[in-house]
């Protein structure tokens, strides 16, 4: 057996992994650098590597055919789509993620990205870093915020990020609405959001937070249209996928003032072009993609991953294994 943690790891957890199994420790956020699947599967092939834990890297068919000794695949991630889990499941490799292990990361910076929409931080800043600040009651004239409290937050997809959203922002007192059609029916609870029609959280929310995942039926759900049933004045926060948005039918709708401003952690290309819209617009705060770029974010898939290596060295079934079917025909 040996291992290849392509995946930021704190030391702690890479010792008590080298107590379990030889490894080669190569985080991408040290190297800078993806590995292109052809050369990775022939990297694994030569090493004889049995478990491998990648992050951001792809892990497509063709790394399953070049690496026959691979068993475990570690995905320090909830979402699994940059990994081909059908070729995994065939060659008979186990798929392990790390779901919710930024949940709690990306909920406070939706609501730190709220509070600063609300009360105008970034603006505000910039108002006294570029010395336009020469008026000391200005800020009490002409820079009013807005308090959160008895404000509605709706909420479009309350998985584990938006369930933990929801927490928050009912601590600050707001009414929280909820669309997931995949929780249940219409007007039960979870997680003290009230779950309601897609409708109904876009004309109700006063500030607007996105934590669908991306699929066929969530690819542009906010467009023209959906942007338009939207409370004039309202504010949009995305911290999960630009694809859930229409870009275009955004810019629009802030330029004519129908939308009050707009927080995105998520982007069309990273980095945002110099061409964008976007960068123009002063009712927009836009931040690099760190919504779970925290450190526990990275202890926390760390621990999951050593877990689920420990259990699987121990010949038993991982607890958050991707690809049942693999565990299933194991040893056929």
């Amino acid at each position: 057996m040996k291992a290849l943690i392509l995946a930021p790891f704190p030391d702690d957890v890479l010792e008590s992994l080298r107590r379990l199994v030889p490894l080669t420790y190569e985080s991408w956020t040290q190297t800078r650098r993806l590995r292109d699947p052809h050369e990775l599967g022939q990297r694994l092939k030569a090493e004889g590597i049995t478990i491998l834990v990648v992050e951001a890297d792809f892990v497509f068919e063709e790394v399953f055919q070049e690496a026959h000794t691979l068993r475990f695949l570690g995905v320090c991630r909830n979402s699994i789509s940059h990994i081909d889990l059908e070729a995994a499941t065939k060659h008979g490799v186990l798929v392990v993620n790390a779901p919710g292990r930024n949940a709690n990361a990306v909920a406070e910076l939706t609501v730190a990205l709220i509070l600063s929409l609300a009360r105008r931080v970034s603006s505000l800043d910039r108002y006294v870093k570029e010395g336009r600040w020469d008026d000391p009651v200005d800020g009490y004239i002409s820079h009013k915020g807005m308090e959160l409290r008895g404000k509605s937050l709706g909420i479009i997809g309350l998985g584990a990020v938006g369930q933990a959203v929801s927490r928050l922002g009912r601590s600050l007192g707001m009414t929280v609405l909820a669309y997931d059609p995949y929780l249940g029916p219409e007007g039960q609870r979870r997680a003290g959001a009230f779950l309601t029609s897609l409708q109904q959280v876009l004309s109700q929310s006063h500030f607007l937070s996105l934590h669908a995942p991306l699929s066929p039926e969530t690819t542009g759900l906010l467009g023209h249209k959906q942007l338009a049933m939207m409370k004039k004045g309202a504010y949009l926060i995305n911290t999960a996928f630009d694809a859930l948005v229409d870009e275009g039918a955004l810019v629009e709708h802030l330029r004519s003032g129908h939308l009050a401003g707009a927080a995105l952690d998520v982007h069309q290309a990273h980095p945002i072009p110099p061409s964008s819209p976007l960068l123009k617009l002063d009712n927009v705060i836009l931040t690099p993609h760190v919504g779970g770029a925290t450190w526990e974010t990275i202890e926390r898939h760390s621990a999951m991953m050593l877990e689920d290596i420990k259990r699987f060295l121990q010949g038993q079934r991982p607890r958050h294994l991707a690809n049942p079917q693999a565990w299933k025909h194991r040893g056929r």
